[in-house]
Formats: C-alpha cells, sequence, structure tokens
C-alpha cells in the first residue's frame, strides 16, 4: 500500500478527506459541489486502485476502515501542503484582481462590510469579492476564507490580527411600546445554542422576571420582531438604527459591549487586494483599530 500511495492526486485527497469528515455520500458531495453519484464513482475508483477499502459503508454512513484511518494522516498532511501552497501562491500576486474571501457573522456582514465592500469594489473593479455570513468560525489556514471579522480573538497560529472596532449593544423596543416596569417586560434573545453569549447573560441577569417571548440566533431576526412590538430586545447599536420605529431604553448599565477582531493567515501579508481590503476597513474603523497582534 505504502508504495501505491503515490497515484493519490490531489482531487482524490480532497474526496477522501470530504467523506472521513462529513461521513456521508450526500454531505461530502455538497461540500465538495460534487453530484453524489460522481462522488461514489470517484471513491470506488480510488479504493480499486489502492488495492484496498478506505471505508466501511453501513446504515448511518461511511466508516474509515483500518486502512482508511492509516491513509488519513497522510492525507490530512498533502492537504496541509496544498493550502500553504495556495496561501503562497495567493499571497504573492502583485495584482489587483482575482477574488477575495471575507467571512463574518450575518448581521456584521450586511449591515457594516456590504456597504465597506461596495466601496471596495467600486475602487477595485477587477477584484471579485465574495462574502460568506456563517456561524461557524472559519479556517484561514485552510482557506476558507481570506479574511476574517469576528468576536473571538483569533488563537491559530501564523494568524495576524487586529482589534478593528467595538460594537455597543442598547435595550430597544417599538417606538411607542411601554417599558414602565422593564422587569416583568416581554424580552427577544438569542437560542438556546447561543444563551451563553454575554448580552444574553447580561439581560436574563437584569430582568429575571421577564417573559421570554421570542427567540433567534439571528440579530436582524430579533430586530424584526422587535419592530413588530413582540419585545425588547438586545441589539448592535449599528443594526438597530437600520430599523425605523426602534427606539432605545435609557437604562442606568447598558449591555456588554464587544471587540470584533480581523485576521488574516501570515502567508497572505503581501496579498494586494487582502492588505488594500484591510486599509480600506481600517480607515473606515480606524479609530477602533491596533497593530498586528
Amino acid at each position: 500500500m505504502q508504495k501505491r500511495m503515490g497515484m493519490m492526486n490531489w482531487s482524490d485527497v480532497e474526496i477522501f478527506l470530504a467523506i472521513a469528515r462529513e461521513g456521508t455520500l450526500g454531505a461530502a458531495a455538497r461540500r465538495l459541489a460534487m453530484t453524489q453519484p460522481t462522488m461514489g464513482r470517484r471513491i470506488k475508483k480510488l479504493e480499486d486502485s489502492l488495492g484496498c477499502r478506505l471505508f466501511q459503508r453501513t446504515p448511518d454512513g461511511f466508516i474509515l476502515t483500518d486502512e482508511g484511518s492509516v491513509i488519513l494522516g497522510h492525507a490530512e498532511r498533502m492537504e496541509e501542503e496544498a493550502f500553504a501552497l495556495q496561501r503562497e501562491l495567493t499571497g504573492s500576486e502583485k495584482s489587483l484582481d482575482g477574488s477575495l474571501r471575507v467571512s463574518s457573522s450575518d448581521w456584521f456582514g450586511w449591515h457594516v462590510l456590504s456597504p465597506l465592500i461596495g466601496e471596495f469594489c467600486r475602487s477595485y473593479p477587477n477584484v471579485s469579492v465574495e462574502l460568506l455570513t456563517d456561524a461557524r468560525l472559519l479556517s484561514l489556514p485552510r482557506r476558507e476564507a481570506d479574511i476574517v471579522f469576528r468576536i473571538t480573538p483569533f488563537t491559530e497560529p501564523d494568524v495576524i490580527s487586529r482589534r478593528i472596532l467595538t460594537v455597543e449593544y442598547g435595550v430597544y423596543v417599538q417606538d411607542g411600546h411601554s417599558a414602565d416596569r422593564p422587569e416583568v417586560m416581554n424580552v427577544i434573545t438569542m437560542d438556546d445554542a447561543f444563551s451563553d453569549m454575554p448580552d444574553a447573560r447580561w439581560l436574563k441577569s437584569m430582568f429575571p422576571n421577564s417573559h421570554i417571548a421570542g427567540r433567534s440566533n439571528s440579530r436582524d431576526v430579533q430586530a424584526r420582531l422587535c419592530q413588530e412590538g413582540v419585545g425588547a430586545a438586545v441589539l448592535p447599536r449599528l443594526l438597530a438604527r437600520s430599523y425605523s420605529g426602534l427606539v432605545e431604553l435609557p437604562l442606568a448599565e447598558r449591555p456588554p459591549s464587544r471587540t470584533t477582531w480581523v485576521g488574516y493567515h501570515r502567508d497572505m501579508r503581501r496579498s494586494r487586494r487582502l492588505r488594500a481590503f484591510l486599509e480600506m476597513a481600517l480607515a473606515r474603523f480606524g479609530k477602533e483599530s491596533m497593530r498586528d497582534t
């Protein structure tokens, strides 16, 4: 088997890793934008060429065999080298064209980054910007994104990060909504999966007797429910000002603010389009930024 390992090319590695990580052909096919039958044929052809079964087919999905587990480590190292090469080539590009993948949360992408991307695209029309709004923390080393904005600091090795701005929050209600007794009012908060976020904990501690009238992991959905009079919601002030008919409650204590960080892989630091985008972001949010960490 060691002799035949050289027969694996990069497309084989991508398919093998996708199935190993996703566990089903359908999920792996969606990950690589392939059809499920094509994925099945490709993995069968790979197994035939290696002369061993890489996966055990079960009703619950694909499980690595002993041979597959051995190959997994080699495949992951091949993937790391391929991504490193991609980053190095992208980072050394001198022209302001090509693509740039930007990642952020949904509300931040809509209300904060979209105007910035609009300005950037007008200034650099040959660059195609892809904005990925995802609750997952996308991987910079794996090139899932080129530049990431998020509210948790970056701890990954070889990632350069900056604190780019501080997002202030407030408690908002529908204009004209009675809030004479805020301690017992209806509230809109995060769903259970995000109930440990600082603003959700703050809301619960500040108004322990309030009735939870709605939950959502989407800030825009929360704002819309608030706009409809469902209840009060803790919202980023940058977002709330986009919704007419919302007023901020004048509370003695405001919700905790959140720091937004921007990060990119060290191999990308010479990419002209990334630097141009970062410089434009820093110019817009410059008063809140700091030097590279």
